[in-house]
C-alpha cells in the first residue's frame, strides 16, 4: 500500500500501558494504520499519562513496524486541541478516524461530597474534550473530502446510574447526546459518529474503581470481580480488546451505513 493512502487513527487517552486508548491503537496498528499517541502528557498527577508514558506507548506501537507520531494535548482546550489536529494534518495529509477516549472516572464519592472543582474536571475532560476534538477532527475530514468515522468511547455509566459516580455518569451521558446530534450534522459529509459503551474493564481507571468499590461494598477485590463476572450472561469482566475489535469495525468500510447509535460491549449486561 502506497504511504500517502494509507489511514491515519487518532485516539485521545491513550498514553498509558495497559490502557483501553493503548488497545485501541494496538488494534489498528496491527490493521495498518499510522496511529497517533495522543494523551495530556502530565508528570505531577498519577491519574494521568506522564510524558514518559507516552513516548514508552509510543515506541511498543513502532516496534510493530506502523509509522507513529506521539504528541501531548489537553482536550479540555481549544487551542491545544486545534494544534494537535493540526499537525496531525502537517504531518500526515490525512485524517481517517478520531477515538475520542480520554476521559476521567476517579472521582468516586457521594453527589453531596464533590466539589465544584471535581465537577468541572470530569465535565470538561469527558464531555467538553470530545465536543472539541470532533469539531476539530470533523473539520479536517471535510476539507479531506474523504469522510471520517468518530468513534466516542462512552460507558454503561452512559446508559445506567451507578452510586458515587455524579460526575461521570452525567459526562458520559452527555456524550451519547453529542453523539447522536453530531451523527446529523455530519452525515452529509460521509462521517459516521458513533459510540461504544463496554461495562467494566480493567484498564488503570478501571482497577482504581475496583479497589474503590470493592472497599465500598467490604469485599476483597477478587470477591468484587467474581460477583460483577456472575451478573454478566458472558459470565467474564470485559477486556479491552472486546472494545477495540467494535472500533475496529465502526472504522471499516462495513460499517459505513452505521451512525449516531451506542453500542454496548458488555457480555450482555447493558441491553438498551
Amino acid at each position: 500500500m502506497n504511504e500517502n493512502t494509507k489511514k491515519v487513527v487518532v485516539c485521545t487517552g491513550s498514553g498509558r500501558h495497559g490502557g483501553l486508548g493503548e488497545a485501541i491503537l494496538l488494534r489498528f496498528a496491527n490493521e495498518g494504520y499510522k496511529v497517533v499517541v495522543t494523551d495530556i502528557g502530565n508528570n505531577s498527577d498519577r491519574h494521568r499519562a506522564s510524558s514518559s508514558d507516552m513516548e514508552s506507548v509510543a515506541a511498543g506501537l513502532k516496534s510493530l513496524g506502523v509509522e507513529v507520531l506521539c504528541l501531548p494535548c489537553d482536550v479540555r482546550l481549544p487551542d491545544s486541541v486545534a494544534a494537535l489536529f493540526d499537525e496531525v494534518i502537517a504531518r500526515f495529509g490525512r485524517l481517517d478516524v478520531l477515538i475520542n477516549n480520554a476521559g476521567i472516572g476517579f472521582v468516586m464519592k457521594h453527589s453531596r461530597e464533590v466539589t465544584s472543582a471535581e465537577w468541572g474536571l470530569v465535565i470538561d475532560v469527558t464531555l467538553s474534550g470530545v465536543f472539541y476534538c470532533t469539531q476539530e477532527a470533523a473539520k479536517h475530514m471535510e476539507a479531506g473530502g474523504r469522510g471520517g468515522r468518530i468513534i466516542n468511547i462512552a460507558s454503561q455509566a452512559a446508559k445506567s446510574g451507578f452510586p458515587h459516580m455524579a460526575p461521570y455518569c452525567a459526562a458520559k451521558h452527555g456524550v451519547i447526546g453529542l453523539t447522536r446530534t453530531a451523527a446529523i450534522d455530519y452525515g452529509a459529509a460521509s462521517i459516521t459518529v458513533n459510540a461504544v459503551c463496554p461495562n467494566h474493564v480493567t484498564t488503570g481507571l478501571g482497577g482504581a474503581q475496583n479497589a474503590y468499590f470493592s472497599a465500598f461494598k467490604g469485599m476483597t477485590e477478587e470477591a468484587y470481580l467474581e460477583e460483577m463476572a456472575a451478573r454478566i450472561p458472558m459470565q467474564r469482566i470485559g477486556l479491552a480488546g472486546d472494545t477495540a475489535a467494535m472500533c475496529a469495525f465502526l472504522a471499516s468500510d462495513d460499517a459505513s451505513f452505521i451512525t449516531g447509535e451506542a453500542i454496548n460491549v458488555s457480555g450482555g449486561e447493558e441491553m438498551h
